[in-house]
């Protein structure tokens, strides 16, 4: 499945930047036989309806011409909003001192979620401090992460 993520990355990358984009990341969910590939993109300036219509247009004609993934699909193109999911230790890096939700791939002391303080970054582990403790969890130990807005009253 890294690969086929990998895969799609190498093909999307190159369209995105070359429209003044940051691919921010890429999720593809299967839903039985449909499947959607939502694609994260950032902009310092911002992204608008009309940025994700055209990226969405051109990311589509190549996904056409190579055809990375068999059977039906829908795309969307999207900023990644307040509740950014977060894909990379250069990302993780970037919101340190958020509040970030962690999802495990595997259980680790009986439990898969967590959600904290991202306290940084160390080798390849996010540092997650909650209820007074502090864990390090490998990326590649979690399945899914996003920030956790936060509203001041």
């Amino acid at each position: 499945m890294a690969t086929k993520h990998a895969a799609l990355h190498a093909l999307i990358e190159p369209v995105v930047a070359a429209m003044g984009f940051e691919l921010w990341g890429i999720d593809h969910l299967s839903q039985g036989k449909q499947s959607r590939l939502v694609i994260y993109i950032e902009r310092e300036s911002g992204v608008s309806v009309e940025d994700c219509a055209d990226i969405s247009r051109q990311v589509s004609a190549v996904m056409d011409v190579e055809d990375p993934i068999p059977g039906e699909y829908r795309l969307e193109v999207s900023s990644p909003g307040m509740a950014r999911p977060l894909y990379t230790l250069d990302q993780f890096t970037r919101y340190q001192g958020h509040q970030v939700a962690l999802k495990l791939r595997v259980a680790f002391d009986g439990r898969r979620k967590y959600q904290g303080l991202l306290a940084g970054i160390e080798g390849d582990e996010v540092l997650l401090q909650m209820d007074g403790e502090e864990y390090c969890f490998p990326i590649e130990s979690i399945d899914s992460a996003h920030i956790v807005p936060q509203f001041d009253d």
